[in-house]
Parts: structure tokens; sequence; C-alpha cells
């Protein structure tokens, strides 16, 4: 029998009502009390490690979830965090920095639903998410509403619906239904996962509308090491290479930072080069694109490839070197 370390985190899978609303107070062994069904399945030992709306869920946190993995690693055959849904896809994105290549698999689940409402989600997803962790593929996934999505790949797309979560420019890895895995693709690991311990969090996004002031770069100059630019279409600056943001962008890349394009459109992502608006952007010192990559996988990855060195060149190529099928 397969031997699983289940991690709390909070979320409203795990939340009671209060006076003040919904809040985390369900503890892991609360939860598994409520499918016991999960006996027949595998051994689970739990860790509480934090009881947090994923609202406040922060880059420490996920170093800490990464910590609790790699201490513990030897002694399970794989791993079901319990997460809240609101942030779920950035922890998916950073735990599959933090941890690359696990042979073993790092599921994280949660719910729409408190484990005790009617007509929850929770009993399936926690169900299916344990089912996966003992007969699926190694790497970080999200298991929601019977999908397996790749960690990297996973947004939250629906508030409220069921059907939370969508795989952004990549398949779904599997389904489970009824108890059955069809697992359609499968991830590449190494014999021991890269773990790390660093993160830079000094990112900051900045996200285009129409009329955006220029002066949102210079006030980001001081307070950040990385900056996402989150453009229209497949990327580009208003004014292009005669505009007042372009000048400012020119100030930031000389002070030896590194600048991120993405896209606001959720699918087949940027390319700087077509548009006037953008090709000259594209051609300055510092500026990287995030090709086809999810928003929380962009702002993860550089805050990882930040924290991992100081020399602009290097975080530049760990930053556009693919992932755990980050980029394709």
């Amino acid at each position: 029998m397969k031997k699983i370390l289940m991690i709390g985190t909070g979320g409203t899978i795990a939340s009671e009502k209060t006076p003040s609303g919904l809040t985390p107070e369900l503890t892991t062994e609360q939860l598994l009390s409520f499918i016991p069904g999960i006996a027949a399945l595998c051994h689970v030992d739990c860790l509480q490690l934090y009881s947090l709306d994923s609202t406040n869920i922060r880059p420490e946190h996920w170093l800490g979830i990464a910590a609790a993995i790699r201490d513990r690693y030897d002694d399970y055959d794989g791993f079901v965090i319990a997460h809240g849904t609101d942030t779920m896809a950035y922890t998916a994105a950073a735990l599959s920095y933090l941890v690359q290549g696990s042979p073993k698999p790092i599921v994280l689940t949660g719910a729409q639903k408190p484990i005790w409402f009617d007509g929850t989600d929770s009993k399936r997803n926690l169900t299916d998410a344990f089912l996966y962790a003992c007969r699926g593929c190694g790497g970080v996934q999200i298991v929601f509403n019977g999908k397996v999505i790749l960690g990297t790949r996973a947004r939250k797309t629906c508030s409220k619906s069921f059907h939370a979560f969508s795989s952004v420019n990549y398949p779904d890895l599997a389904v489970v239904q009824d108890g059955h895995l069809l697992q359609y693709m499968r991830c590449a690991c190494y014999p021991r996962p890269l773990f790390y311990d660093t993160l830079d969090s000094r990112v900051g996004l900045l996200k285009l509308i129409p009329g955006t002031s220029s002066e949102l770069i210079d006030f980001m100059l001081d307070r950040h090491d990385g900056l996402i630019i989150e453009s229209f279409g497949v990327g580009g600056l208003p004014g292009g290479e005669q505009g007042e943001m372009f000048a400012e962008l020119r100030r930031w890349c000389d002070s030896g930072r590194l600048a991120v394009f993405t896209t606001q459109v959720p699918h087949e992502g940027c390319d700087l080069a077509v548009y006037e608006v953008g090709r000259a952007v594209g051609e300055l010192p510092g500026v990287l694109e995030a090709h086809d990559m999810t928003p929380e996988a962009v702002a993860v990855k550089l805050m990882w490839a930040l924290g991992q060195t100081d020399d602009r060149e290097k975080a530049a190529r760990l930053f556009e070197t693919p992932i755990e099928y980050d980029i394709m």
C-alpha cells in the first residue's frame, strides 16, 4: 500500500462559518474524516503546515511547502496538498520550479465549497487527488473536477463553478472518473528531484490599459528587482520606440534589471517582433518574452530565476530555459 503525505494549508475546503465569513479552520485529519474510503487506497500521514485563506499565501509559504516536501521526500510515495483555489495556480507553478523533475506525484487540490457543505466538490477532489498520488506520474499537478493539469499550465478560470481550473496552451495530463485514471501524458522526471530554496519576491506586475501612465515604470524602479509588463495582443508598448513609456523602460533596462513581456490574451502567447510597437522593445537589453507561459508561471519563474543569481544574463537564461513544459 502506497504511503502518502497530506499537507494542509487551509483554503475553502477547510473553512468553517464565522461571523466574519468563511475562514480556514479544519485540520488535515478532520478533512480525512469526511472521506474514510481513502484508508482503503493508501496509508496517509498528515501535516498541518498552514491554515490560510489562499489570498494570504505568499512566496515564503511556497518555500515552506517545498521544504516540507524536501525534508520528508524519501519517506513517502507521493504528496497531496490541500490548498485554497484562488492562488493555487501560483503555488503549483512555484512548486514546479522549487521541486523540479520529481519522480513522485506532488498533487494540489481544493474545493469551491467547504467539505461540510451539501453538494460540496471537496470529497471528489480529495479522493481523486489521492488516487492520482498513488497511481499517477511524477511532477507537480493540480487535480480538480476530474482533470489533472500540469502545475506550470494551470489557471483558475471560473470563480464559483466546480470546473474552476483550465490547462492553458497545453493538454490535460489525465482524467479521473469513477475511481479510474486515464493518463494521457506523462511528465519528464529525474531519478531524484532538484530542490531549490530561494526566491526573489521583489517582482512587480504592470498591467497595461489604454492610457497607462509611463510614470508607473519609474515608480517601480526603486521597489522591484524584476518587472512583468502585461501588454495587449502579441505584445508592445503604447507609442512604440518614440513613446514616453519606451524611455522609462530603457531606464529600467539601463539599471541592469530584467523586464518580461506577457499578454493579457489567455491563449497562444506573445511575440514582440510582429508589430512596430513591439519590435524595438524586444531589442532592449534585459527585455524577455514570456512566450506562451501563464501569468502565474511568469511571475513565479522570474522570482525563481532572480533568486538564483544576481547576474542579469544568467537570470535571463534561467528564465528562458523551458522547465516542466512551461514554454513550448
